[in-house]
């Protein structure tokens, strides 16, 4: 269907239209490997334009001046079937395929059947399929669909943006540049002293081969550029610095974006194209367009030059120079002088500085994330406003930045790294390692002696929060995803990244909720931050009273397994629903008869040390004594069971003992059978519960009524039917890992 073909006398084919596909193919055609279309100048204008639709063994993908915009088998709509090579491509009634050998489908679009369908690579740039009934012409796909995505959309620099009310695109300037006319989209630089760098073989191009002519004029954050998605980056962990004389050094380098979480490097190659506007708060590229200096315009006209250099009059070959020199001067006096009334006013005031060189060198450091401006979280925090969280590393406020993305701004004090260097350092390694749970850093501020780190918003807050709130109960399966996502984000913080991280403070403050992600750890990465005198919150040996591991009392080597047991603690507290360390109150709603039992065995005078009262229950086998009395009977002995035996090995006293995080994870699933606790290595429990009893007994005296023991960090929890809730710890600060 759809085939001209000229046959001789002898009905021996000569051509066939077919083997010649210009800019479509139909039912029955097949496009080879190694063809294309080739898309028109426009409705009016046939002749061949600068896209292109090739089809190599692997895909189908669009070009422009050799640049890739959009592959099938990356489209939304595509599947891929099998990893044969491909050969040719068809569309049939049923869809778009790319096939391999013996017509075996390689990649496929599925679309409803048609009697009639062609693929068409329109003069727009966007290959499209569309079928023909009742009359009309239906599109059925279309690739990009984000007409942004198209190469040439806003002409040359032009800043393409989505128009939710209308299908064309709006279409402006970045920074640094403005229309070169009223009633055109192309951009050129807003300086007039700049011009933008023409290709090798441009007859105008002159000395721009020189790479030293080059400069580079930013457009800044929050931009992408249509071939970065498809192309090789240039380099990968380098400084913007490298990335620009890469480019520089060749002919056919238009510009480039530089990308600081990664170091990464992308080159516009070959001709300049449309610039796309970007509102993910994902996107750190950051663009530069190349331009030499504008060629200096002779406005006398005549070539008297040499005669009128003669007649120059020689009082001023003498006193132009001096008096530039006398100029340039008092500038610098005067620049001199407000540098030192700016600095001194900063310091008083106590707002952070312009970086400088040195700062600007520390800002290059390969795999930084976005720099935010001090002025820009200020804004985004309403002069940091709304306080949802406070910790040993600092105040959180909540924020929302200019693409309306919500984030949480920490302001990071009591700083153990003063420079700004070492700090970007550390901030490097935390912004490349990326987990679903994981609170990602989205970006970080150091200006002058402020220190501030933005995270992407959990909505539900912290655990703590919402398992001891008197809120909406956690339900088991909850409660068992919560510990999953945890179990798999410290699994991958200590064999999964690049850089083994160990949290130090693993805690119900430290896992944060959301409405509509799994659960995520945060604070991870900071401990190399953090100034050894801290609060009471944080021990000199990083983290928090009633998670820490023993061997923080000896001399042994902190390894990945102190956040094993920090995290068996956290799983044991999931189980009861509240603080391992407990004081009984006759009001509480937790402690029924059932909880008088627990006081009994592991504390006496009703107190309650629950990791103890665990081991206790575990032995004579009763499970279900252990779960939330809030759950009633929404759970088993089973299930409580398997996550109790799990904390307790994640306890062990010999850290040899205890699982590491993967195998966690594996038991959680049920990919693993249940460790068994070994009771031999959890004797120290009754050590800690009995220490617990004294210390506790001791408090009774000076008290009038009983208290649920919290922790610190616990501020925000309310009293319930009148029962008193107050921070308060007796343990001497040499015994931090039992109770607090």
């Amino acid at each position: 269907m759809g085939n001209l073909v000229l046959v001789n006398q002898a009905n021996v084919s000569l051509w066939e239209s077919f083997h010649y596909p210009t800019d479509t193919i139909v039912i029955g055609q097949q496009l080879p490997v190694g063809t294309s279309l080739s898309g028109a100048v426009s409705a009016s204008d046939l002749s061949t334009s600068d896209y292109q639709l090739g089809l190599t063994s692997s895909d189908a993908r669009l070009q422009w001046h050799g640049q890739t915009y959009w592959k099938l088998s990356m489209d939304t709509r595509a599947y891929t079937v099998s990893g044969f090579m491909v050969e040719f491509m068809v569309v049939n009634g049923t869809g778009l395929y790319l096939l391999g050998h013996n017509g075996s489908v390689v990649v496929q679009v599925v679309l409803a059947s048609a009697d009639f369908r062609i693929a068409k690579l329109d003069a727009s740039g966007q290959f499209t399929v569309n079928s023909f009934s009742n009359g009309k012409w239906n599109q059925e796909f279309v690739g990009p669909s984000d007409s942004c995505r198209l190469p040439f959309v806003c002409d040359r620099i032009g800043q393409c943006s989505a128009n939710s009310a209308s299908k064309t695109p709006d279409c402006s300037c970045p920074s640094n540049f403005h229309p070169s006319s009223p009633s055109s989209n192309t951009c050129v630089p807003f300086d007039g002293s700049f011009s933008l760098f023409s290709a090798c073989n441009s007859s105008n191009n002159g000395s721009q081969v020189n790479s030293s002519a080059a400069s580079y004029l930013t457009i800044g954050y929050g931009h992408d550029y249509f071939s970065n998605d498809f192309s090789e980056r240039l380099e990968y962990g380098v400084n913007l610095s490298v990335c620009q004389e890469v480019c520089s050094g060749d002919c056919s380098c238009f510009g480039v974006f530089y990308e600081n979480s990664s170091g990464s490097c992308y080159k516009i190659e070959n001709k300049l194209g449309s610039i796309i506007s970007s509102t993910s708060s994902e996107n750190d590229l950051l663009g530069y367009i190349k331009v030499v200096a504008a060629p200096s315009t002779n406005f006398d006209g005549n070539n008297n030059s040499g005669d009128q250099s003669q007649e120059f009059p020689l009082v001023a070959l003498i006193l132009l120079p001096s008096a530039a020199c006398c100029v340039l001067i008092a500038i610098g006096l005067v620049w001199l002088r407000r540098r030192r009334i700016s600095k001194f006013g900063e310091v008083k005031l106590g707002h952070p500085s312009s970086p400088s060189s040195e700062e600007l060198d520390a800002f290059r450091i390969p795999g930084l994330p976005r720099r935010f401006d001090y002025k820009e979280l200020e804004v985004a925090t309403d002069n940091f406003k709304t306080l949802i969280g406070s910790g040993g590393f600092g105040a959180v406020y909540k924020g929302t930045l200019p693409d309306k993305t919500v984030v949480a701004v920490k302001k990071i004090t009591n700083l153990g790294i003063q420079g700004k260097r070492d700090f970007c350092t550390e901030i490097a390694v935390i912004g490349n390692i990326h987990h679903v749970n994981l609170v990602k850093l989205k970006g970080f501020c150091a200006q002058g002696s402020v220190r501030l780190l933005v995270y992407e918003y959990m909505n539900r807050g912290s655990l703590d929060r919402i398992l001891f709130g008197t809120g909406p109960v956690l339900e088991w399966q909850e409660r068992l995803n919560i510990a999953l996502g945890t179990a798999r984000g410290l699994a991958y913080l200590h064999r999964g990244c690049e850089h083994k991280i160990i949290h130090c403070d693993i805690k119900p403050e430290n896992i944060l909720l959301h409405d509509h992600f799994p659960a995520k750890i945060s604070d991870f990465g900071l401990s190399k931050l953090l100034n050894p005198e801290q609060s009471s919150l944080f021990t000199t040996m990083r983290g928090t009273r009633g998670y820490l591991a023993p061997e923080w009392l000896t001399s042994s080597a902190i390894t990945e397994k102190t956040d094993v047991y920090s995290f068996g603690m956290v799983l044991l507290e999931l189980v009861s629903g509240r603080k391992n360390c407990l004081l009984r109150t006759q009001s509480h709603s937790l402690e029924d008869d059932s909880t008088a039992s627990h006081a009994s065995s592991s504390s006496g005078s009703g107190l309650i040390y629950f990791p103890l009262f665990a081991l206790e229950m575990h032995e004579q086998g009763k499970y279900l004594e252990l779960a939330d009395p809030r759950l009633e009977n929404r759970v088993t002995s089973q299930e409580v069971e398997g996550m109790t035996r799990v904390a307790l090995c994640c306890v062990h006293e010999e850290p040899s003992l205890r699982p590491n995080m993967a195998t966690v994870v594996g038991m959680l699933e049920g990919r693993i059978p249940f460790c068994q606790p070994r009771v031999e290595s959890l004797n120290f429990l009754r050590f800690y519960g009995r220490r617990f009893t004294e210390a506790s007994m001791i408090g009774e005296q000076n008290r009038s009524n009983n208290a649920i023991l919290y922790s610190e960090a616990n501020v925000l929890l309310t009293s319930t039917a009148g029962g008193s809730h107050r921070s308060f710890s007796y343990m001497s600060s040499q015994q931090v890992s039992g109770p607090r």
